[in-house]
Order: structure tokens, then C-alpha cells, then sequence
């Protein structure tokens, strides 16, 4: 468990390294939360009860190991609907070249197909960072070019890790554009590794759309403008 907390350390110590980014939230009159494009969640932390008051010692949350437990198991989940500057075939071709990852993606460090046939791929994949790195096998069925889905098998960190990707037509009279569905659920295998759930999911759940928009920005040039009247960003998380 020392070991364990050690790794904790390092990690949290490259996530200060990271440069931060817009973590504005805008509440409309639907109540759909909207978040800019590499936005990070922040949560506060109440102050221990006592801890202002003299004489008194400090008082801290009282939580079973079973409910502490419970909580650290379960599933996360992650949805992202927008609408971007690029076709359905293009921003398809991008996700679905998987071989490509290692290249843009945030912290893949291997990505290499080991088979492939139509609609259907089978990728080696090395993901993370010092001191957490996985090694997995992903499971990669597409459809073109709406769906790109990616399954997890074969993983040590992980019991779940699914990502979903559809692509479907974008704004009227914007031909090069197309509303993408982004949905992610993941769940880790151990507690210890379960406490990175946060650093997981904040620091590159939250920036893998525009990753994805960044590399087709590289390959095919300019995105279409969008209106800023008539451009959206919704997110969902649990």
C-alpha cells in the first residue's frame, strides 16, 4: 500500500505539471450544462468541522470501508455531444485510424493494429503515465461513417473501459459539418487504482473530442466557421 501511495504522489505530481484550462460552466434555460472544449471539473473540499474552533479536536467524516469501497467502484461515465467544421467522412477516417493514436491522443504511448478486416480492427494500445501505464488489447468495430466503437480486452488496470463514437449530418447549408456523439464508461479493477478515477477522468476524458479535432485540423486543413449563434457543446457526466 506504501507503494501504492508513492505511484499516487507521482502522478499527482504530472498533473500539476499540465497547463490548465477553461473550466467555465454556462447554465441555460433548458439546464443543459455547457462546458468549453478541454474544460477541467474541479470539486471543492469542505473544511474540517473543529478545525476553526479552539479547544476542540477535529472532526472527520465517518465512512465504512464497504460504502468507501462502493464508491470507488463505481462505473464512470462520460457523454459529449458538439457540432464541428468537418464532414462525417473525415472526422470518421480520423477516429477509426487507430494505428494513428500514438500520434495525437492524449497520453497513448503505443497504438499498433494486429488485424484488421472490413469493419472490424483488433489494436494493441499502451496508455498512461509514469507510474501507471496499461498495456490493452482493443476491440475496434466501425461503421462508415457513423460509428467507430473501441472494447477493452485483455487489460490489468481496467474491468470496463468502452468508448462510443457516432457521426451523424451537421448544420443545414453547412455541408463540411457533422454533430458528433462522443460516450465513454469506464471502471477500474482495484481500489488503490480506483482513486485515479478523477486524474482519468478530468485530465484526458475531458480533452479527447478536441484531440480528435485537432488531428483533423492537421490532416484536411481549416474547419468550415460555424456561426457562434448556431454552434453547440453539451456535456453529461456520472
Amino acid at each position: 500500500m506504501a507503494r501504492g501511495s508513492r505511484s499516487l504522489k507521482r502522478v499527482a505530481e504530472c498533473i500539476k505539471q499540465l497547463p490548465s484550462s477553461a473550466n467555465r460552466e454556462i447554465q441555460t434555460r433548458s439546464n443543459v450544462r455547457y462546458l468549453s472544449s478541454c474544460g477541467i471539473l474541479m470539486t471543492r473540499v469542505p473544511p474540517l468541522l473543529g478545525a476553526a474552533m479552539p479547544g476542540r479536536g477535529v472532526m472527520l467524516p465517518a465512512r465504512s470501508f464497504f460504502s468507501l469501497a462502493d464508491s470507488f467502484s463505481k462505473r464512470k461515465e462520460y457523454s459529449e455531444r458538439r457540432i464541428i467544421g468537418y464532414s462525417m467522412q473525415e472526422i470518421y477516417d480520423v477516429v477509426a485510424g487507430v494505428e494513428n493514436y500514438r500520434l495525437f491522443v492524449p497520453w497513448c504511448k503505443k497504438s499498433d493494429v494486429v488485424f484488421k478486416r472490413a469493419g472490424f480492427c483488433k489494436a494493441k494500445l499502451t496508455v498512461g503515465f509514469p507510474p501507471v501505464v496499461e498495456n490493452y488489447t482493443s476491440l475496434v468495430t466501425t461503421v462508415r461513417p457513423h460509428m467507430v466503437k473501441a472494447s477493452c480486452s485483455e487489460a490489468k488496470l481496467f474491468n470496463h473501459l468502452e468508448t462510443v463514437w457516432r457521426f451523424s449530418p451537421g448544420l443545414p447549408g453547412y455541408p463540411r459539418t457533422c454533430t458528433v456523439d462522443f460516450a465513454i464508461s469506464f471502471e477500474f479493477r482495484s481500489l488503490l487504482h480506483s482513486q485515479l478515477a478523477h486524474v482519468f477522468f478530468d485530465e484526458v476524458v475531458k480533452q479527447m473530442v478536441s484531440a480528435f479535432e485537432r488531428r483533423a485540423s492537421k490532416v484536411y486543413g481549416a474547419e468550415t466557421a460555424i456561426p457562434r449563434e448556431l454552434m453547440f457543446h453539451e456535456v453529461h457526466h456520472t
